[in-house]
């Protein structure tokens, strides 16, 4: 497989450190409030990853965690954490916040069948291991107590900006926004591992530690969780595009200090989705979830599907329009499906070759939209029923559009065709003989006069078949 390696800016054959093994490690939600569409287009993308390195027949152990508490409503360690701003919009605890929004992010994900991960684990589950880490990182003397805070120091690496090359004066206070700076960091782009009361007097979640009573910063949890079920070695880590800097810029930083060596050797990051007025967040009230779009009637597979048709490492703008034409081209895909018989000969050469072309879709850097482009080979292909539902039945282990339910819905929602009436049955055979002998017009009249009548007529392998209206 060829894969983009957003560390080493370039496309390179993604290869396992363990043969037949991937250690995969993807950021989860911070459940303050409902995941977003444009959240679900990141986890949607590394689940067709994760799903198309199974289908390659690799074992795949991902780990995801879940931010219940540490990540402030600023990235640059400033202002409250997200989950007490959470509690305190819906006058509920935290952890009942935290439940509360980690079910519905599951449940969406249930709907635009992501895959849960082999592991999840909350932040609030890891506390001695962030505690333990961040004590080995100040004995190695790559962090340091100010303030009442325990601070990473960022002066002590070879490089930082690892993702991009970045001068120093490009950065305000070493951050991706214009914030005030804290007089306590030694560097400006130093970040926080453990914060104290001393900061964040009103933090409603808070663990003794050998430096206060306190909770650990967002960056730490994920170096942790990952080290705790995959070990010292990770071969890939996800995230949108807007987590490389800093949260995983710093997540390499005190992972490479504390371990001693190279950590991860992979980084695949997601475009944002786009609106008309710019990048979707929850603060830019451009807020679709997906609850939304099903009110508004559309299939979450829908959306999907509308994802599957642009590549990962390009902006994807969304508009209603745009969505309703990928609804309109599923609901067409899975009606043609719906028209299929599970019937016929198998052709090994043929069906080998079209399984190979969605191999090499995928395999060419996750390139989704030729991997669909690869399915509509399929149903225009000259092989059995039997081959192309079976083809597509492989396909979706990987695309999780669920074509075959949905079209096994579409042919037990049809009403069923009407036969019986010998007035009626006269008229289809007199058109089929107008067809038959080219007489257009005469074949058009009697279709007229049927529709007049309220009868549909539908064109199938075993004849003309009609319906009432």
């Amino acid at each position: 497989m060829k894969l983009y390696n957003s560390l080493t800016r370039s496309v390179e054959e993604f290869r396992p450190i363990e043969p037949g093994r991937v250690r995969m490690y993807t950021c989860g939600p911070t459940v303050y409030h409902f995941a977003h569409i444009g959240n679900l287009r990141t986890y949607i993308m590394e689940d067709v990853l994760e799903k198309y390195l199974r289908w390659s027949g690799l074992r795949v152990d991902r780990v995801m965690n879940i931010t219940d508490v540490g990540h402030l409503s600023s990235d640059a360690d400033t202002g409250e954490d997200k989950m007490l701003k959470g509690a305190r919009r819906e006058h509920k605890t935290v952890m009942e916040v935290a439940q509360f929004y980690t079910d519905a992010f599951f449940a969406d994900c249930e709907k635009l069948r992501i895959r849960r991960p082999d592991t999840v684990q909350p932040a609030t589950g890891c506390i001695e291991d962030f505690i333990r880490v961040i004590s080995s990182l100040i004995d190695k003397g790559y962090a340091y107590l100010a303030g009442g805070n325990v601070y990473f120091d960022t002066s002590k690496l070879t490089e930082y900006y690892v993702f991009n090359r970045h001068e120093e004066e490009d950065l305000l206070v070493g951050v991706r926004e214009g914030v005030e700076e804290d007089a306590n960091k030694r560097n400006k782009n130093d970040f926080v591992l453990w914060f104290t009361k001393s900061k964040f007097e009103d933090q409603a979640l808070k663990w003794d530690s050998p430096w206060g009573v306190g909770y650990p910063g967002w960056h730490i949890e994920c170096s942790c969780i990952s080290m705790k079920y995959l070990g010292e070695y990770l071969d890939i880590h996800c995230g949108g595009i807007d987590n490389a800097f800093p949260h995983h810029t710093n997540e390499i930083a005190q992972s490479e200090a504390y371990l001693g060596h190279k950590w991860c050797s992979w980084w695949f990051h997601v475009l944002h989705l786009n609106t008309t007025n710019g990048k979707m967040s929850k603060s830019s009230g451009e807020f679709l979830t997906v609850s939304l779009l099903e009110e508004k009637g559309y299939d979450p597979l829908a959306y999907r599907f509308f994802c599957l048709q642009s590549h990962y490492r390009k902006s994807l703008e969304f508009s209603w329009e745009a969505l309703d034409n990928a609804a309109g081209a599923y609901e067409k895909l899975t009606g043609r499906i719906a028209a299929l018989k599970d019937e016929g000969a198998h052709d090994e050469e043929a069906y080998r070759a079209l399984r190979e072309s969605f191999d090499r879709a995928l395999g060419s850097d996750l390139n989704t939209a030729m991997g669909v482009t690869a399915l509509y080979d399929v149903l225009k292909a000259e092989i059995s029923g039997h081959d192309k539902l079976a083809l597509i039945a492989d396909f979706d282990e990987v695309l999780s559009l669920g074509l075959l339910e949905a079209a096994e819905k579409l042919r037990s929602a049809a009403p069923a065709p009407e036969e019986g009436d010998p007035e009626i049955d006269a008229l289809v055979a007199a058109r089929t003989e107008a067809r038959k002998a080219k007489n257009w017009a005469e074949a058009d009249r009697i279709r007229d006069e049927l529709k007049a009548r309220g009868i549909v007529l539908e064109d199938t392998r075993d004849g003309v078949k009609w319906k009432r209206v």
